[in-house]
C-alpha cells in the first residue's frame, strides 16, 4: 500500500541516478509505475553547492527525493580520501536535506551505510546497536558522514515535521558494479583480478588481509525495490537495515568466485593489507515487519549474472561512477 500522498504522476527525483544501484532504480521505479522520475547530473546541478541544490529544486519541484548520490568506494578508496569522503557525503545530504525542508518536498530517503555500525557490533547487527561505539577506521569517516544525515533527518522530523526515512543497505553487488581497480568493492575486485589474471596466464592472484573477516551481499535490484518498498510504506525516525541475511567470509567469498570465473590458479593472501570490520551481518527483522521486505536473489545466481555482465562489457571502456554528486 502506497504513502497517501504519492501517486503515479508525483514528481521523484533520484540522485546518483547514473551510478550502480541509481540505474537499477530508475528502471525498477517505472516497473512499478512511477511515469515522472528526474534523475540530473552533476554536470548540471553540483549536490556540494547550496545555490545549485536550491536551483535544482526551483527547477524541478520534486514532491519525493531518493538521495543515493555518494562519494564512495573500497578500503583502498577510504583509506586515500578519508577528508574527501567524509565532507563531500555529509555536505552533499546536509545541504539536500535542509532545501528540501525549506521547499516543501514531500518525503525525502537517505540512503545510508552499515558502515555506520561501531567495529565490534554484536552479529547480527540491530539498528538499536548503531551508536555503541566508533566504526572501523577504514571507513569511519564515510560511515560517520553518513550517521549524521540520520541524525539531522531525526532532528528535522521532530522539529519541522518533516518526512525524512533512512535506509542503510549492506554490501550491494551486481551487473553494472564499479570494476575500477582503484575504488572498487569487493566482489567485482575479486572478479576482475581473476580475468586480469586468466588473460595473463598468471598462475596466482594476490588478495588483501587474510580471507578471514566475514560479510553479507545483498543484489542491487534487491536493494532498488527495498527502496521503494520503504518510500511507499515508511514514515518514521528510526533507521531500516537493508540485507540479505547472507554471511560469507572472504576466503569462501574469493574460492567461490574463483570457480564460476573458471580461474584455474591460487590465491595469496597479503596480510600486510587491513581486513576492515571483522564480521558484517545484519538483523533485517525491521524491514521484514515495517515494509515486507525479504530479499529475493540467490547469491550464487547473482554472482554468476554479475560475471556474465563483466564478461560481456570488459572490452568496452571503463565508466567510473564511485563519485556522482547529482
Amino acid at each position: 500500500m502506497r504513502v497517501s500522498f504519492l501517486q503515479a504522476n508525483d514528481r521523484i527525483l533520484v540522485t546518483g541516478g547514473a551510478g550502480f544501484l541509481g540505474k537499477h532504480l530508475l528502471r525498477k521505479l517505472a516497473e512499478h509505475g512511477y511515469t515522472n522520475i528526474v534523475a540530473p547530473r552533476s554536470v548540471d546541478y553540483d549536490l556540494r553547492e547550496q545555490s545549485d541544490v536550491r536551483r535544482l529544486l526551483a527547477d524541478l519541484t520534486p514532491s519525493m527525493i531518493i538521495h543515493l548520490a555518494a562519494s564512495v568506494g573500497g578500503i583502498g578508496a577510504n583509506r586515500a580520501n578519508p577528508g574527501k569522503f567524509l565532507y563531500e557525503n555529509l555536505i552533499m545530504g546536509a545541504l539536500l536535506i535542509e532545501e528540501s525542508r525549506k521547499a516543501a518536498v514531500q518525503k525525502f530517503v537517505t540512503i545510508g551505510t552499515i558502515c555506520s555500525y561501531p567495529k565490534f557490533s554484536p552479529i547480527p547487527f540491530k539498528e538499536s546497536d548503531l551508536w555503541n561505539g566508533y566504526p572501523e577506521e577504514t571507513n569511519a569517516p564515510y560511515g560517520l558522514a553518513k550517521k549524521l544525515l540520520l541524525v539531522q533527518g531525526q532532528t528535522y522530523s521532530q522539529q519541522y515535521n518533516f518526512d525524512v526515512i533512512h535506509l542503510m543497505p549492506v554490501n550491494l553487488y551486481g551487473p553494472g558494479d564499479n570494476f575500477d581497480p582503484d575504488s572498487s568493492h569487493v566482489i567485482p575486485a575479486m572478479i576482475k583480478k581473476c580475468f586480469d589474471a586468466i588473460e595473463a596466464g598468471e598462475s596466482e592472484i594476490v588478495l588483501w588481509g587474510d580471507g578471514s573477516p566475514t560479510r553479507e551481499f545483498i543484489f542491487v535490484t534487491d536493494v532498488a525495490e527495498a527502496i521503494i518498498l520503504a518510500a511507499e510504506k515508511y514514515s518514521s525516525e528510526e533507521p531500516i537495515n537493508i540485507g540479505s541475511g547472507l554471511e560469507i567470509s572472504i576466503k569462501e567469498l574469493a574460492e567461490l568466485i574463483t570457480e564460476l570465473c573458471n580461474f584455474p590458479g591460487k590465491i595469496r593472501w597479503d596480510s600486510s593489507f587491513p581486513n576492515g570490520q571483522p564480521r558484517r551481518r545484519l538483523d533485517i527483522e525491521r524491514a521484514r515487519k515495517a515494509i515486507g521486505f525479504e530479499a529475493s536473489t540467490d547469491f550464487k545466481s547473482g554472482l554468476k549474472a554479475t560475471i556474465e555482465w563483466y564478461r560481456q562489457t570488459r572490452t568496452a571502456p571503463a565508466r567510473l561512477h564511485s563519485t556522482d554528486h547529482a
